[in-house]
């Protein structure tokens, strides 16, 4: 079983994965390519559904049976998780060190049928289906008392961390709220109590009214390159409308959300040639879904550079691209104005007439 050790300077917990163990040689030869593998022999294609676990979600014609195909949308437990949903945490001390049971859950939303697809080509309605399976898996698993924080998160590309190509993201759900995300959230809260305003909120307004750095926005969404981006292209979306909760998005926010995030994703890959990035949602703690200091987003980290020995020793990232300089760049990428790629020699407004 997983374990959790804590480190006793920074109180960071980390997870020991033992289950998950690689030998020296398994680290050699990374490459930024993708997996070999095929339609035949992928987990995650439709056909291929005895090669994981029973799903635990899947969006299925009605009457259609389990671990089949026919699904458009499958959420199945990872095969190798990084934390185990069965046990207790049994936490103890061991001499001056912490320590607990992995316990937690790790899921794989495979986002559609198709192999050789990606988030950034699916249409809005298939991204927003992935998104509902997000919402549903958040509901059914922060029931459980011993899970409190939930992050979904999308690896690209094997620099990203993505082992399969198929188009998939995962969650992790994990029994402490992390410590990026309790520092996030001791950041709002800290803005808030001296100002009596949500961070986020007043981010989104000087952002909407200086408009720099915005790439993007619709009527419920804003696409933006953060002031003090730690990476270059580092994109957040943040919903105009104040909610500390992923969970408790409407349905006509979470068209507009699918909408945003695929012209997003668009825009990062014809600019940058379909870079590896990372993506996660940054959501509220399960018990927290009315704290008046946070504002859910989702943050995406186009893996352009490597972090060097200066950014490792202090915390303090170079980004060599201003944010207000990318997300120019980001703007001026030729897409339709329903956010799909323009095809090469078209003009917004090119007509039959």
């Amino acid at each position: 079983m997983p374990e959790l050790r804590r480190d006793p300077i920074s109180g960071e917990w980390v997870i020991i994965a033992g289950e998950r163990a690689k030998r020296p040689k398994d680290f050699a030869g990374q490459s930024a390519g993708k997996d070999a593998g095929g339609p035949s022999t992928c987990p995650f294609c439709a056909g291929n559904e005895s090669l994981t676990p029973p799903e635990v979600l899947a969006f299925r014609p009605p009457g259609s049976e389990r671990d089949t195909p026919g699904w458009w949308v499958r959420v199945v437990p990872n095969k190798y998780p990084a934390l185990a949903v069965e046990g207790d945490l049994n936490k103890t001390g061991l001499g001056m060190y912490d320590w607990m049971n992995g316990v937690g859950a790790h899921e794989v939303i495979v986002e559609t049928p198709d192999h050789d697809s990606d988030l950034a080509s699916l249409d809005t309605r298939q991204i927003e289906d992935v998104l509902w399976a997000y919402r549903a898996r958040y509901l059914d698993l922060k029931k459980d008392p011993r899970l409190k924080y939930i992050l979904f998160f999308r690896n690209h590309g094997q620099v990203a961390g993505a082992s399969l190509s198929h188009p998939h993201s995962q969650l992790i759900a994990t029994p402490m709220v992390p410590g990026e995300v309790a520092a996030e959230l001791a950041g709002a809260k800290r803005y808030e109590g001296y100002r009596d305003r949500c961070v986020y909120c007043d981010i989104l307004r000087q952002e909407a009214n200086e408009g720099t750095r915005v790439v993007t926005e619709n009527e419920s969404f804003i696409a933006l390159e953060p002031y003090a981006s730690k990476y270059p292209f580092e994109t957040w979306i943040l919903p105009k409308e104040h909610g500390p909760s992923f969970a408790a998005i409407s349905a006509p926010a979470q068209s507009e959300f699918a909408q945003i995030l695929g012209e997003t994703l668009r825009r990062i890959k014809v600019l940058l040639d379909d870079p590896p990035y990372n993506y996660m949602i940054h959501t509220a703690p399960c018990d927290s879904d009315d704290r008046p200091d946070f504002h859910w987003h989702l943050e995406i980290f186009p893996r352009l550079t490597i972090a060097a020995g200066f950014e490792m020793g202090t915390g303090i990232f170079i980004n060599v691209t201003p944010p207000e300089v990318a997300a120019q760049y980001l703007r001026e990428v030729n897409l339709t104005p329903d956010g799909r790629l323009m095809e090469e020699g078209a003009a917004v407004g090119d007509s039959d007439s």
